[in-house]
């Protein structure tokens, strides 16, 4: 299976293009029970970290608060042989302050929005900073994995 697992793991190259070529991220957060509470977001990718903003009364915010451990997934493929995918567990940083949302906010929508006017796109941000947090997850470990590596024969 070690063979496999080597086979089959994305370079850190490959990583970056595969996350830049998703659109949604599912994002997990522990619940004060202990079990997950997954979600799925819009990012995008600030120095080197997935971020992400959310309204500041979320239950991910609130898990958060309580413990800063996240789990983040990437994923594509419809069959066994084209599955792709990115895990990155790691600790979330969280931004309150209204300029700070701004600004990772006004990146998540001109990422997912590049169609839309700026300008449009930076007033829907500076008024979303006011009632949303910002999370920056700082990558741990990363687990990623591509079965089109092994051929149609496996």
């Amino acid at each position: 299976m070690a063979k496999q697992r080597e086979k089959i793991r994305l370079t850190p190259e490959e990583q970056e293009v595969f996350i830049e070529e998703q659109k949604s991220l599912q994002v997990a957060t522990i619940n004060r029970d202990g079990t997950p509470h997954l979600s799925t977001l819009w990012f995008a990718v600030v120095d080197g970290d997935i971020v992400f903003e959310t309204y500041t009364k979320s239950q991910k915010v609130k898990n958060l608060e309580r413990d800063s451990r996240i789990t983040l997934l990437l994923e594509d493929g419809d069959k066994y042989e084209n599955l792709r995918g990115v895990s990155i567990n790691g600790h979330a940083e969280l931004h309150t302050d209204p300029e700070d949302v701004h600004s990772y906010a006004l990146k998540v929508m001109v990422r997912n929005h590049p169609d839309v006017d700026r300008e449009m796109l930076d007033q829907a941000a500076q008024s979303m900073a006011r009632k949303r947090t910002a999370v920056v997850v700082k990558a741990e470990k990363t687990i990623s994995w591509d079965h089109t590596k092994l051929g149609s024969g496996s």
